[in-house]
């Protein structure tokens, strides 16, 4: 990518897929506080995107956020959304709380389907470089890894084991970013990629996502230890601020793991048990990833660009004052169905996508829609 362009005084226009979602809603936040004034958010039909009209505060010049509610399985509405843009971020992709009836369907078929489009939307309309928000679950589980080293961006996710463990998640990104990857040198298109791990902080959008998920469990008590799925957490703005100065960085190729260190979710645990010692935390007393190697600076590519990382403690702290409020917000708005941190949010239930929903069923663009912050 040429470095006059991201760099300039003026910051190119936009497209952000999977906009309302934890991540998404985030990185709109921060391109929008790293100077960007045009934004293309691209949303799943019918899903809120009011939350994004309170990112900033009023002292801000207002940036320009053009709302695309799209399905990423219809061409058509995601060229729309990218059309005019310098990059794109592609956050966009099937996720759920509860194991899908059809997971070819449900999280296979629109996570790829939904990563082709956006490539080829992006070649059509001369993109400069698409930001790929992959997941550690492209990278884990992998049983094979050297048992004396850390993971790092030369694992992949071990297909045939998680289709016999019927783990369709790590299948879906995992095929997801090998598409990216396939396309781009084909086309000579550029890609980067970021595997983001457990991404933890205070939720901006309406609904509860997967990676918060994992710690209000970990706060009913779950004895899930989370196997060979885990490497660490990481701040959502972390990763927000990742994707943008990779993005911003001519240099940047190839993949980037977004952790915040590699440890055991038991270690996790404990650490979450030590700063709240209220909740019914399960100590784990045996290694929870057996043989996984610690790794302070796992991600040294980011941190050698500059990154640094959020306190782990903060995050914890930020995930659930959140999910205390969020509690507290539904008790007085009287909805049903709350135990403890078990809310629950009517316009997102546990059985749908929490991150970006994308169901093949919904192919049409609705109306466009123009929001000033």
């Amino acid at each position: 990518m040429s470095s006059s362009s991201p760099n300039s005084n003026k910051k190119p226009a936009v497209c952000v897929t999977g906009a309302n979602g934890f991540i998404g809603t985030y990185l709109v936040k921060t391109l929008i506080e790293s100077g960007y004034t045009t934004i293309n958010c691209s949303i799943f039909p019918n899903s809120s995107s009011s939350h994004l009209l309170s990112l900033l505060p009023s002292s801000i010049p207002p940036p320009t956020i053009q709302i695309f509610e799209a399905d990423i399985v219809d061409f058509d509405a995601v060229s729309r959304a990218v059309e005019g843009c310098h990059g794109v971020f592609h956050v966009a992709s099937p996720c759920t709380l509860e194991d899908p009836k059809d997971p070819q369907s449900e999280l296979v078929d629109p996570a790829v389907k939904g990563t082709l489009n956006v490539l080829e939307a992006s070649k059509k309309h001369g993109v400069k470089r698409v930001l790929l928000t992959s997941s550690i679950s492209a990278m884990v589980p992998n049983p094979a890894w050297f048992s004396s080293l850390p993971f790092d961006e030369s694992s992949w996710t071990d297909l045939h084991y998680c289709r016999s463990n019927q783990k369709w998640y790590p299948v879906s990104k995992t095929l997801a970013e090998k598409t990216a990857w396939e396309f781009s040198e084909k086309h000579d298109l550029d890609v980067v990629a970021i595997n983001p791990a457990t991404c933890l902080g205070q939720l901006l959008q309406p609904g509860l996502n997967a990676s918060c998920a994992v710690l209000q469990q970990l706060l009913q008590g779950s004895e899930e230890t989370q196997e060979y799925h885990w490497l660490g957490a990481v701040h959502v703005k972390d990763v927000a601020r990742a994707q943008v100065l990779l993005f911003e960085t001519p240099s940047a190729s190839g993949r980037y793991l977004c952790t915040n260190g590699i440890y055991q979710f038991g270690d996790f645990a404990a650490k979450v048990s030590a700063l709240f010692p209220e909740y019914p935390i399960h100590r784990f007393t045996e290694e929870t990833q057996p043989g996984l190697v610690a790794c302070r600076d796992a991600a040294k590519r980011l941190i050698n660009l500059g990154l640094v990382f959020t306190p782990l403690e903060e995050a914890i702290q930020e995930t659930v004052e959140s999910l205390k409020a969020k509690v507290r917000s539904n008790t007085e708005d009287n909805n049903s169905g709350l135990d403890g941190l078990g809310f629950k949010d009517e316009q997102t239930p546990r059985s749908s996508y929490m991150l970006q929903r994308c169901k093949v069923s919904v192919v049409s663009e609705k109306a466009t829609k123009i929001i000033n912050l």
